[in-house]
């Protein structure tokens, strides 16, 4: 959950449009400001790659479809797409042995995170449980009162 709102945090940055998607030239500005600029063919075919309502701009739904894709193995080496997901990775022999400690420490906690992921989902069931419970104690108290006054 926290993983994909980052992603929804970056898509919102990026929509500077405020449209809910992010066209061709807001995709320019991303990858221009990842590092990994492209040419307008080139993003052209990255939207082409995910776009599945072939609206010529990426929804959420379709961005988070990139990184899906990039972890499946299912986008093209030469990608502009892969290099936009592996951003968000790092490169040992770039970044060093020191790089690569808060890498995988990084990756112990995402892992780490799909346990923290079922706690939240069982707090909010409990929070929802506690809410319904104090509902059915204020009806049943209201009950009561009403009795009270239709005697």
């Amino acid at each position: 959950r926290r993983q994909i709102k980052d992603m929804e945090r970056m898509f919102r940055l990026y929509d500077s449009g405020r449209d809910g998607y992010i066209d061709l030239m807001e995709l320019k500005l991303m990858m221009e400001k990842l590092g990994a600029p492209q040419t307008h063919l080139g993003l052209k075919n990255m939207i082409k790659e995910v776009d599945e309502d072939f609206d010529g701009k990426l929804s959420f739904r379709e961005f988070l479809l990139i990184f899906h894709k990039a972890a499946a193995g299912e986008l093209e080496e030469d990608s502009g797409l892969l290099t936009l997901a592996k951003l968000s990775e790092i490169d040992v022999s770039i970044e060093g042995v020191k790089g690569a400690k808060n890498f995988f420490e990084a990756k112990v906690q995402a892992l780490s995170s799909a346990s923290k992921f079922e706690a939240e989902i069982k707090a909010e069931q409990d929070e929802r449980k506690r809410e319904e419970e104090e509902r059915k104690h204020r009806r049943a108290a209201f009950r009561e009162l009403k009795s009270a006054f239709t005697q």
